[in-house]
C-alpha cells in the first residue's frame, strides 16, 4: 500500500512538473517555492516542531530537485534560475547545522550549481542575502527568449536549393563554412566541386558569392534568404542550373545499397534527433501559438527530417525515368520501410510509407500493396515494442493535441489537473521509448557512401513539380 502511494506521489509531482507552464509562470513557483520553504519556527512545541520543520524543507527541497534533474538545461540556461536555486542553496547552507538530515540535500544543490569548493556560512549570511529578481517566462509570457539565439554547437538542417523547387537538406552545425557545405551538395548531385559556387539570393533578388571561408548558415539567416548552387563557367560567371538539369545524368544510387544496412543508417540518424527531444518541447508545441519555434527546437528537426524522407521517397522515384528500375525502387523502399519497423523506428517507418503514397506517386502503379497506415494497428504494434524504440513524431503530437483540444484546461477558475494528467502521460511516453540506447550496430563498411547518401537528403519540395514529374515519366491515359 505505501509502494502504491509512494508511486502515486511521484506520478502526480512528475505530472506537476511537466505542465505547471501551462498555468502559471516560473517565476510563480520560485516564489512559492520559497515562500513554503520555512526559515523559523513558529511555534515552541520543541523537537516535534523541529521534525515538521525539517520534513516540509525537505519536501520543497525534493521537489526542486526533481524540477531541475527533469529540466536539465533548460533551467540552467537562464541566469535568473541560477539565482533561484543559489538562493535556496544558501538557505539549506544555513540550515544544514540545525538541521543535519539536510546535509544530503546540500550535496545534491552542491552538484546541480556544479560548486566544487567548499563554501562557509558566514560568506551566505542573512545578512548578505540580496532580494532576487526572477525573470518570468512560461505559455502566457515569451519562455527563455535568448533560447532562440543560434550558439556555435547548435546544428540545424541547412537547404542548399538547387533549383527554384529541389534541395539538399544538410545537417550541418551553424559555424559550418561555405567551402564544407558545397563539398557535400556537389557530391550529392555529382558534380565537381570546382565548377559549383554557393549564392545567397535574398528576397528581393540580390545574389551574394560565398567565399570558401564564409560561415554560410549564418550568412543565410542574417538577411532571411536562400542559399543556392550556381555552375561557375571558364570565365567565372555563375548561372543557376535548369530545373531538372542537374538531375538528368544521376545514377539510382540506392538500388545498390543493402536495404538493411540503409535502414539501419535512417535509424541511427533518426535516434540522435529523437534522443534530443525534451519532454516539454511537446507541451509548447501544443500549448504555445506563438514563438513555439524557440522552444521546440530539437523537436522541429525530427518533425522536419519526417517531411523530408516523404519527400525523398517521392523524389527517388519519380526522378527515376525507367520503368524497370522504377519497379525496383518501389520494391527497394517496402523492404526499407519494413526493416524500420523491424528495428522498431516507426518514425521512418511511417515517413517511408507515407512516401510511396503520395498522389504524384501512387497514380503511377497500382501493382504493390500499400503498408497499412492504420493508426490503431500501429498503436498496438508500437505497444508490443520494447524499448528503445522510435515513435512516429506526428501521431504522437496529434495524440497530444486531442486530449488539448478536447478538454478545458480550467474548469470553474480552477486548474483541470485530470487533462495534464492526460498530456504528461503521454508526454512520458517519450521516456519509456528511451529507457534504453540503440545498440552499437552499424552498416556495412563497404557502403562508405552511405551515411552522406542518407544524412543529407535531395527532395523536391514542391507537389506541383512532383506531379509534373509524374505525368512525365507515366502520362495520364
Amino acid at each position: 500500500m505505501n509502494n502504491q502511494l509512494a508511486m502515486h506521489t511521484k506520478t502526480l509531482l512528475d505530472d506537476f512538473l511537466l505542465t505547471y507552464t501551462v498555468f502559471m509562470t516560473t517565476d510563480d513557483l520560485c516564489q512559492a517555492l520559497l515562500r513554503q520553504y520555512p526559515f523559523k519556527c513558529c511555534n515552541h512545541q520543541g523537537k516535534e516542531d523541529d521534525s515538521d520543520v525539517s520534513c516540509r524543507k525537505r519536501k520543497v527541497l525534493h521537489l526542486v530537485s526533481q524540477w531541475t534533474s527533469l529540466y536539465k538545461d533548460w533551467l540552467h540556461e537562464d541566469e535568473h534560475l541560477k539565482q533561484f536555486l543559489k538562493t535556496i542553496y544558501r538557505n539549506v547552507l544555513d540550515d544544514v547545522y540545525e538541521y543535519p538530515i539536510l546535509e544530503k540535500e546540500l550535496k545534491e544543490f552542491q552538484k546541480i550549481l556544479g560548486m566544487h569548493r567548499r563554501h562557509t556560512v558566514d560568506e551566505y549570511s542573512p545578512h548578505r542575502k540580496n532580494k532576487t529578481f526572477f525573470h518570468q517566462f512560461s505559455l502566457k509570457e515569451t519562455w527563455l527568449q535568448h533560447r532562440g539565439a543560434m550558439n556555435e554547437a547548435e546544428e540545424i538542417f541547412c537547404r542548399v536549393y538547387i533549383t527554384e523547387h529541389s534541395y539538399v537538406s544538410v545537417k550541418a552545425q551553424v559555424t559550418t563554412s561555405a567551402q564544407e557545405i558545397l563539398k557535400i551538395v556537389a557530391e550529392k548531385i555529382q558534380y565537381p566541386e570546382e565548377e559549383l559556387a554557393l549564392v545567397i539570393i535574398t528576397f528581393s533578388g540580390e545574389k551574394h558569392e560565398l567565399q570558401p571561408n564564409d560561415l554560410a548558415i549564418s550568412k543565410s539567416y542574417e538577411s532571411s534568404s536562400r542559399m543556392f548552387v550556381y555552375r561557375r563557367d571558364l570565365t567565372d560567371s555563375l548561372s543557376p542550373f535548369a530545373e531538372n538539369e542537374e538531375l538528368q545524368q544521376r545514377s539510382v544510387r540506392i538500388l545498390g545499397i543493402n536495404t538493411w544496412d540503409l535502414a539501419l543508417e535512417l535509424t541511427n540518424f533518426d535516434w540522435s534527433l529523437f534522443n534530443a527531444i525534451h519532454e516539454q518541447e511537446l507541451i509548447y508545441f501544443t500549448f504555445s501559438r506563438q514563438g513555439s519555434a524557440e522552444n521546440t527546437e530539437n523537436l522541429s528537426l525530427l518533425l522536419q527530417r519526417c517531411n523530408e524522407v516523404q519527400l525523398w521517397v517521392a523524389t527517388e522515384i519519380l526522378l527515376c525515368s525507367q520503368l524497370c528500375k522504377r519497379v525496383q525502387l518501389v520494391k527497394k523502399f517496402i523492404k526499407i520501410a519494413a526493416h524500420c519497423k523491424a528495428q522498431r523506428n516507426l518514425n521512418s517507418f511511417f515517413a517511408i510509407v507515407m512516401g510511396l503514397n503520395t498522389a504524384s506517386v501512387s497514380r503511377l502503379s497500382q501493382t504493390w500493396e500499400d503498408p497499412s497506415l492504420n493508426h490503431k494497428a500501429y498503436r498496438d504494434a508500437f505497444k508490443k515494442m520494447k524499448s528503445p524504440k522510435i515513435p512516429f513524431m506526428p501521431l504522437l503530437l496529434k495524440d497530444v493535441t486531442f486530449i488539448h483540444e478536447g478538454n478545458k484546461t480550467f474548469l470553474d477558475n480552477l486548474v483541470n489537473f485530470e487533462k495534464l494528467h492526460m498530456i504528461a502521460d503521454t508526454v512520458r511516453s517519450l521516456r519509456h521509448c528511451r529507457n534504453n540506447q540503440f545498440g552499437n550496430e552499424v552498416p556495412s563498411k563497404e557502403h562508405h557512401e552511405l551515411k552522406p547518401y542518407i544524412h543529407h537528403l535531395h527532395v523536391i519540395d514542391n507537389q506541383q513539380a512532383l506531379f509534373e514529374l509524374s505525368h512525365r515519366i507515366e502520362p495520364r491515359a
